[in-house]
């Protein structure tokens, strides 16, 4: 969420909003002073006002173009800046927001290990180099370890501290995750997985130990690898070449091997940073004070220059006496003089950018003007309503920054110095190694390579586009596949809780088809045994009515007999006949008997073999069941491993649907970066041969009769300029010994003069640049060196065409490959899937054919033994073999 266009600009995010300071930055810094610039906006110089401390301030406009994207970039780099505790990392101290601009407050540092460079204009000591490398590589350790990536080491951003420490700084492109993929760095010292990074080109801390190796070349050859090549022409050599080594013979061993250890181009086969620090080339003895005398080398070297571009400037401005009163020349020659002596660093800030040129004579004493002002309104005014400062942070001259010094004495406010900070404050002066040419030049270049800059940022937002692109069409496939797989989960669950469902349903009805059958057994058990019983109950009685009718017929038969024989006395007739009855009657008993025990046999032994084919005849409902069931479930593992492999080519048909599109975006991204890169190219072609052709008009139409003149006028603008601010001046010192005690005034008089030294060594270069711009627009004809130039500029831009075609034929071909890498990856994923699905499937089917001959072979022996024990127990009750018995309907003997 952006913040309002307030005064303050506070997020109303309260997430956004505690990462930001309330108070008004301009109330809270003062004696603000360039000191440096880049793409994101201007470094300055401060004091908090409250505390005393020292600080620099980087501030980031985020208005214009890419609003919400710089918005987000400054909020990356707050949150970042927030987390880091490290001695050799920047201190960061808060942020605050103003009138759409951030200002990121750190501890200040004298100037980078580039500033060495430009200064001395040779490269550094071998043990320097180690020393500067080893702090950064402190730095670099203790970013990997919390896997936080730099993404833009180089010389221009590891700083040095008064005290010799350093520092590594600039973390605007730094990732808080590894591994990333952004590409993002500056051309030259970016890593190749960094300009190759788009899909599976992820990288991670490497990255910034190739930045360091390149880093030391810089130090030691001043400029990196490539850096005569256009930046992006740089881009294609780093991607495709092998990787650049140290030029001179003169480095020791240990130092190139670092070099080289650092520069492999493989990154699984470079070094991390804590092996690094095992090196010998770090680890080898060194003077701890081989920094702080760097410094103050430097720090001398600086004074030595500015002092003589002061000298110059006076030499020009009072070379012609009558410009200016006698005595006032005399007393600021005599003040120039004792500047010299005093070899101070001087007190200002660095000028904004003001070109002083032939095109634009008119306004360049207003601008010259208001330099002055500017400079003059760093130190207490006589009348502070009349000299209010106003500081330009932009060429543009948008007024940044403007105080009172009535305003804001008695304030309370959040910083306490620190020691460090207690350091600078005792030195009562700004200090730095960089000296006013250098920044000077700084802000310049920065404004000549606007076009190339903006081309590159131009190109880099594209490519980082292009990465949010493709990750949200990841995660549009990652949701479409995680959908697709649910809606599939869901089937499957579906068909197994039918499958369950139905299976509980076949269940249930076997369970009341048992019931019914079991029901239905008693019942006709019953019936048979009544219908048994009412058969012997028929037969015992028509055996009994027989046996009475024999017992009648025996006995009309032995009276017959005993009537006939009239021998036999009748007494002994009724005993014979008593005797027959009764031998009758035992007999019939014994008859009745007999049939009874043989209809009890009879009785029992039918209903045992009842009671045997009931039990067979449950077990055949029980075997149709178990058949019915297992039929049931092959039938749906059958539907399931339909469904699987259904679900399994439904997959792959996604899947290769989802490549297709993925590998068709990242083609169509290649084809429009190519594109891009290849308009960028001819862009910059166009515009240097503009640049050529217009130079050589220029030379042509220009006449050296004009040089003179035009030098004349530049000298007179110069000395006008440097006489209102030589009166400034005048007026500051008058008021500075006025309010000053008398003791202080050598201190004060010492500052003024270093204040006012500096001030004229940046009119030198204002002067000096203002002359060679001049000579540079004259003429000479075009001449045979002219046409060899043209000549060297088309063959160095066609050699960069070439290095670009091949650099996008190199992508192509390795887009190619990934493809085909994906390709083969997916069909072997859906091959072995396939694999395991069958070996799933089979061995599913075996289970189940497992399942049911275990459960029939379980049936049959169940069955076996339930009839071995039934007859067993009827060959136990004198039963015999039941299984043959027969039923008969009508006759049970």
């Amino acid at each position: 969420m952006m913040p309002s266009s307030t005064r303050k600009g506070v997020p109303k995010d309260p997430e956004l909003a505690d990462l930001f300071f309330k108070d008004d930055p301009e109330d809270v810094f003062c004696d603000l002073h360039e000191i440096g610039h880049g793409s994101f906006g201007a470094v300055y110089f401060a004091r908090n006002s409250y505390s005393n401390e020292v600080v620099a301030i980087k501030k980031m406009s985020y208005n214009g173009k890419q609003t919400t994207e710089k918005w987000q970039d400054i909020i990356k780099e707050v949150k970042f800046l927030g987390q880091l505790r490290h001695p050799n990392t920047i201190e960061y101290k808060g942020c605050y927001l103003k009138d759409n601009t951030a200002w990121l407050v750190m501890e200040y540092c004298l100037g980078s290990a580039s500033d060495l460079l430009e200064v001395h204009k040779k490269p550094l000591q071998e043990v320097e180099i180690a020393a500067i490398t080893h702090g950064a590589l402190l730095g670099l350790a203790y970013l990997h370890s919390h896997n936080m990536i730099h993404r833009d080491v180089k010389a221009g951003n590891i700083l040095l501290t008064e005290l010799g420490q350093v520092k590594l700084a600039d973390f605007g492109s730094a990732s808080i995750a590894s591994p990333a993929n952004s590409f993002v760095g500056t051309p030259y010292w970016m890593a190749p997985e960094v300009i190759l990074a788009m899909d599976e080109g992820q990288y991670e801390g490497k990255v910034d130990i190739w930045s360091l190796g390149i880093t030391c070349i810089e130090l030691a050859e001043r400029k990196p690898p490539l850096f005569n090549m256009n930046a992006m022409s740089a881009l294609y050599h780093i991607a495709q070449n092998d990787s650049p080594t140290l030029q001179s013979i003169e480095w020791s061993d240990p130092f190139r091997s670092f070099v080289d250890y650092c520069l492999l181009k493989i990154p699984q086969d470079r070094p991390s940073s804590g092996e690094l620090l095992r090196h010998d080339f770090v680890r080898r003895e060194r003077s701890p004070r081989i920094l702080i005398d760097l410094i103050q080398r430097t720090k001398d070297a600086v004074r030595e220059l500015d002092n003589l571009q002061y000298r110059k400037m006076k030499k020009i401005l009072y070379q012609e006496k009558h410009n200016g009163p006698m005595g006032e020349s005399q007393e600021e020659e005599e003040d120039s003089e004792a500047a010299c002596k005093m070899n101070s660093l001087g007190s200002n800030h660095s000028i904004p950018s003001t070109s002083v040129s032939t095109g634009s004579q008119s306004s360049s004493v207003t601008s010259m003007q208001e330099v002055l002002d500017d400079s003059c309104s760093d130190m207490t005014m006589m009348h502070p309503q009349e000299y209010g400062c106003t500081l330009d942070s932009s060429p543009h001259g948008k007024q940044d920054h403007q105080y009172n010094w009535d305003d804001g004495i008695h304030r309370d406010h959040r910083y306490a110095p620190s020691d460090k900070s207690s350091y600078y404050k005792n030195q009562g002066r700004f200090a730095t190694i960089k000296s006013a040419s250098l920044v000077t030049k700084q802000i310049h270049e920065h404004e000549q390579e606007s076009e190339l800059r903006e081309q590159m940022s131009g190109y880099k937002r594209m490519r980082r586009q292009h990465q949010k692109q493709l990750i949200a069409l990841e995660n549009k496939l990652k949701a479409e596949m995680d959908e697709h797989r649910l809606k599939l989960q869901k089937e499957v669950e579906t068909q197994a809780n039918n499958a369950y469902i139905e299976l509980e349903k076949l269940a249930k009805r076997h369970v009341v088809q048992t019931e019914k059958e079991m029901k239905t057994t008693l019942t006709d058990e019953k019936k048979f045994q009544q219908q048994i019983v009412a058969q012997q109950k028929k037969e015992l009685t028509t055996f009994l009515d027989n046996q009475k009718k024999q017992y009648k017929l025996c006995k009309e038969k032995i009276k017959e007999e005993m009537n006939e024989d009239h021998s036999t006395p009748k007494k002994e007739k009724q005993e014979r006949l008593s005797k027959h009855k009764e031998n009758m009657q035992h007999s019939q008993a014994e008859e009745e008997a007999q049939l009874l025990s043989q209809q009890r046999i009879y009785y029992d032994r039918n209903c045992r073999a009842f009671k045997r084919k009931a039990m067979i005849k449950r077990h055949e409902l029980e075997q149709e069941q178990i058949r019915e069931e297992l039929t049931k479930k092959k039938t749906q593992k059958e539907m399931e491993h339909a469904m699987l492999i259904r679900h399994d080519e439904s997959t792959q048909e996604l899947e290769q649907r989802q490549l297709k599109s993925l590998q068709k975006l990242r083609i169509d991204l290649i084809r429009l970066q190519h594109q891009t890169e290849l308009e960028n190219q001819i862009e910059y072609n166009n515009r240097r041969e503009r640049e050529l052709h217009r130079k050589h008009v220029l030379e042509l139409r220009q006449q050296p009769k004009n040089l003179k003149a035009l030098e004349l006028q530049i000298k007179k603008q110069f000395q006008d300029t440097c006489k209102v601010q030589t009166k400034q001046y005048k007026a500051l010192r008058h008021h500075q010994m006025e309010v000053t005690p008398k003791s202080e005034h050598k201190v004060v008089l010492k500052a003024l003069k270093e204040e006012q030294t500096r001030k004229l060594a940046i009119l030198a270069e204002q002067y000096e640049q203002s002359i060679n711009e001049m000579m540079a627009s004259q003429a000479l004809r075009l001449d045979e060196a002219q046409e060899a130039e043209c000549q060297a500029l088309r063959q160095q831009l066609q050699q960069e065409m070439e290095l670009l075609n091949a650099y996008q034929s190199k992508i192509k071909m390795q887009t190619e490959a990934q493809h085909e890498r994906e390709q083969q990856k997916l069909e072997q994923k859906v091959s072995l899937r396939r694999a395991h699905l069958e070996q799933k499937i089979e061995e599913e089917l075996q289970a189940f054919q497992k399942e049911r001959g275990d459960r029939v072979k379980h049936l049959m022996e169940r069955k076996e033994r339930e009839l071995d024990s039934f007859d067993m127990e009827s060959l136990r009750l004198g039963f015999g073999n039941l299984g043959v018995l027969d039923f008969p309907k009508d006759d049970y003997r």
